[in-house]
């Protein structure tokens, strides 16, 4: 199922993999775990790897008959994977929300989707019910004695980190009002100013959109605790998913993105499905000032942007007249339109993502762009001792074509510096999720350590739990999960 790592990219035809293989691994997960011990199929574990990861992502996909048009409708489950002494152990939970308990006592959807679920019953039904469900299923983090999951439009729920029991919905120890929106991609600040910081934040959309900034402590009896916390309002419509830091700025992009709420309110689709590109629009970058920083309470500034449409940025660094930011880039907003079949979709009708490092002049407010990988990725990592600093490597999810669009079946290890890739694959019949660079705590050298991810293996019908070493992709061990979990979205790593 993997090749041996190499310096080089192998280029497929378009129809290299099959539909009903990628297809698969949507399906709803239909048991609840408890610290089972993994089979491990190939290679060893190796005990300095010792903590956990945590994995968010949508467990349930139908009800009733019914498939959610988007599979980030899906309602949220956990994944926890335990590593200690050379043996995994695996914990799952789906996330009692409000409209997770709601809908499985009823056995149907009794809420519309973002991304375009309907209820039964036509538009007469849909039409005026603007409610969110809040499905918890975009990242998880552990911040202070609780395991967040996290869904940007709302607040997030607190869990147990060990049993992975509901809480209920969480105010971040009173630093949020109830249901507050919370970002789903925060950034770990590794130290830049004697300590480390959660770094993360909320937005208020309209004609004029807010920012929240908020800095946590994740030390000590500063765990959990709000200690930064700014304001910031800009003209436009901001969506935003991600961002990035640097010791000084914190870096968004908001996209040349317009929303048109109308059929939403009506019935007829989704909130993110009237999104659309802004005809003649401009991007624009928010640098905004941290609190920890040398430009603490000074106003933001506002620079133009590249065009194509930004969901996730790998890293940004900065010096005295420059910041430095490397995002993947769209050429257009990515969607799937009300009578399209997410299963069934075309890729060669989506535009890919392509890494391209844009470097903005802070002296002439101006901005120059250069790619650094044609090939079509997703769901990029750095070594987090790297965060807002220079990184030389980055890791990343990508087709296993070259070029052109395609399902997510290779592991790529890019150096910043010179161009240098290697390359792990599942393919044929393998499909990949986000990866996470695990740094070896023995061992301070920026790419050594460990590339850990799921993989959906067709040809099993199941789930595979793959570590690679991050230095040149070689396979450390596979093991096999013991239930079938769809793909999922973002997660983090706790060390033991």
């Amino acid at each position: 199922m993997s090749k041996v790592a190499s310096n080089h990219l192998t280029s497929l035809a378009d129809d290299h993999f099959n539909r009903e293989d990628w297809a698969g691994a949507y399906t709803n997960v239909e048991k609840e775990l408890n610290h089972v011990l993994l089979h491990l199929k190939s290679g060893s574990v190796p005990k300095e790897l010792s903590g956990k990861l945590y994995r968010n992502g949508p467990g349930r996909l139908e009800r009733g008959g019914q498939w959610v048009h988007h599979p980030f409708d899906g309602d949220g489950m956990i994944s926890a994977i335990h590593f200690k002494n050379g043996e995994v152990r695996f914990t799952n939970r789906f996330i009692r929300t409000k409209g997770w308990e709601e809908e499985e006592k009823e056995g149907r959807f009794t809420y519309r989707g973002v991304f375009g679920t309907q209820k039964d019953g036509g538009l007469f039904k849909n039409a005026f019910d603007m409610r969110l469900k809040n499905i918890a299923n975009t990242n998880v983090i552990k911040l202070g004695d609780q395991l967040l999951a996290l869904w940007e439009a709302a607040g997030p729920h607190a869990l147990d980190p060990i049993s992975l029991e509901t809480y209920g919905l969480s105010t971040v120890n009173g630093a949020l009002e109830e249901n507050e929106a919370f970002s789903a991609h925060p950034r770990f600040d590794p130290g830049h100013h004697g300590c480390s910081r959660m770094v993360t934040f909320g937005v208020k959309t309209g004609p004029n959109s807010t920012i929240r900034l908020m800095e946590f402590g994740t030390e000590g009896n500063e765990a959990g605790k709000l200690i930064s916390d700014r304001k910031d309002q800009f003209t436009g419509f901001a969506f935003l998913h991600d961002f990035a830091i640097t010791p000084n700025w914190a870096i968004f992009l908001q996209n040349a993105i317009k929303f048109n709420p109308l059929p939403f309110i009506f019935g007829q689709k989704g909130a993110a499905q009237c999104l659309s590109t802004k005809a003649n629009g401009q991007a624009k970058f928010w640098l905004i000032p941290r609190d920890s920083g040398l430009f603490a309470n000074k106003p933001p500034r506002i620079i133009d942007a590249p065009d194509g449409f930004v969901f996730h940025h790998l890293n940004a660094q900065e010096s005295e007249k420059e910041i430095t930011i490397n995002s993947i880039y769209y050429k257009d907003f990515p969607t799937i339109g009300p009578d399209d079949n997410f299963r069934k979709i075309n890729f060669d009708l989506i535009p890919e993502g392509i890494l391209k490092e844009c470097r903005i002049n802070l002296d002439k407010n101006e901005i120059s762009t250069t790619q650094l990988s044609g090939q079509c990725c997703e769901f990029g990592t750095i070594n987090p001792k790297q965060e807002g600093i220079t990184a030389r490597f980055s890791w990343m999810a990508t087709a296993e074509r070259k070029t052109g669009n395609g399902p997510l079946q290779a592991i790529k290890k890019l150096d910043l510096l010179n161009g240098e890739e290697f390359l792990w694959s599942a393919a044929p019949r393998g499909f990949v999720s986000e990866p996470k660079m695990i740094p070896n705590p023995n061992i301070d050298i920026e790419d050594c350590g460990w590339v850990v991810f799921f993989v959906w293996n067709s040809e099993r019908h199941g789930t595979d739990l793959v570590i690679l070493k991050a230095h040149d992709l070689s396979e450390q061990a596979k093991l096999e999960l013991p239930i079938s979990i769809p793909y999922g979205l973002h997660g983090s790593w706790v060390p033991e």
